[in-house]
């Protein structure tokens, strides 16, 4: 039996913005997932999938159902940890990354696994079977329609991505395993919204649309067309282009640690985040983090204010809170008015500060990084990878 082939992510036409939010996760699993609008057809669940393709293989401890890394015992479950710390030997294997798709009928005990409480009375051991938490450890956790989804499914979901762990408790007995995931939610607007509660606990969120331009509908059509007739061969001619992603991702993990973040760029995603309404302080950790994954994807050393301004278009549109009539266009309207006040002006003060201590000016960076702060630039990581790394956007049709 030949193994499903997914349309690949390289060969996917335009939806930068989409496609950089899943890689920018990627890096970092910590931003707290991505929430992607849009209507039927718009190549949502086909960005996702093939998301999984691309990510490197991980090496797992083999027959472990929580996939752990025999590397690192501070995410390891615990099995895995009792058998590590009493010197036995952890078998490993390498395997693609894990892919979970959550059906919208999915039950609490489907999805965080079970508790045999009557054999825990009798033997005082609990007996955990997993759930859908645990073979999503360390992977992807796809949620498609995420707005048609049990509330209090959704709010094990976040609470999950958010703490990395997965806790069951029954009958006063309690089982905790790692659950550490990219979470991607995807919906359709026509068939409702998100509660504005859970809304806010996505780190990243982004709207869809088809291209009206026909020329990029005629590439669509043809490789659509290409891939369904022959998918071993189109996914072949596609496979130089997902091993540039897949090597770039990886590197960006590794230098991601090592990227600076100065206190002027974290005071400017805190000002970007007060100038919106955001509440809490989620938006400003978020537009951080994803700055500094942009940075990586972008092979930059340090965190500058084209990556904090990217980042928040990705953080703060569902966050804007002070606009009277939240339509996406005053939504939109809002955002860019507020960057354009601040990448023009920085404050003045500040840019005075700055050059006085040698430092370079904030307008100088639009020419370090392909793309111009002052306007939204979706294209940005694909530009650097097409000009960097060989990348061909726009290969056989």
């Amino acid at each position: 039996m030949s193994k499903q082939r997914n349309f690949p992510f390289t060969a996917i036409v335009g939806q930068a913005t989409m496609r950089t939010g899943l890689l920018l996760n990627s890096v970092d699993p910590g931003i707290g997932g991505i929430l992607i609008s849009g209507h039927k057809g718009t190549g949502k669940s086909t960005a996702v999938r093939a998301l999984a393709d691309i990510l490197p293989e991980i090496a797992v401890v083999k027959d472990c159902p929580y996939l752990c890394s025999p590397s690192d015992e501070n995410t390891m479950c615990i099995d895995c940890t009792q058998k590590l710390r009493e010197g036995k030997n952890l078998p490993t294997m390498m395997r693609s990354m894990p892919l979970v798709e959550l059906p919208l009928n999915a039950t609490e005990d489907r999805v965080v696994g079970t508790l045999n409480i009557e054999q825990a009375f009798k033997t005082w051991e609990s007996k955990f079977e997993p759930g859908l938490l645990a073979a999503a450890n360390r992977g992807i956790l796809y949620v498609d329609e995420v707005n048609l989804l049990n509330d209090h499914i959704v709010d094990i979901l976040l609470d999950s991505a958010a703490s990395g762990v997965n806790v069951v408790e029954r009958e006063g007995i309690s089982y905790v395993h790692p659950a550490r995931f990219i979470l991607v939610g995807t919906m359709n607007p026509e068939e409702g919204e998100l509660r504005p509660q859970f809304l806010d606990r996505f780190g990243l969120s982004l709207t869809v649309s088809s291209t009206n331009d026909p020329t990029l509908r005629q590439h669509i059509v043809t490789r659509r067309i290409a891939f369904d007739e022959a998918p071993e061969a189109f996914v072949s001619r596609y496979g130089e282009n997902e091993k540039i992603v897949s090597d770039h991702v990886l590197e960006a993990r590794n230098r991601i640690h090592d990227i600076s973040t100065p206190q002027e760029m974290i005071g400017l995603a805190v000002n970007l985040s007060a100038e919106v309404g955001a509440q809490g302080h989620r938006a400003d950790i978020a537009i951080v983090k994803t700055a500094r994954a942009l940075a990586a994807l972008l092979e930059d050393e340090v965190v500058r204010p084209n990556h904090i301004f990217e980042a928040a278009r990705y953080v703060l549109p569902h966050r804007i809170s002070n606009v009277l009539l939240a339509t996406a266009e005053n939504i939109e309207k809002k955002l860019e008015d507020t960057l354009a006040k601040y990448d023009n002006s920085g404050t003045a003060e500040e840019k005075s500060d700055n050059n006085e201590n040698g430092e370079e000016d904030w307008d100088d960076f639009s020419e370090q990084v392909p793309g111009s702060t002052a306007a939204s630039n979706v294209d940005m990581l694909f530009s650097f990878l097409e000009e960097k790394k060989k990348l061909s956007l726009m290969p056989m049709n």
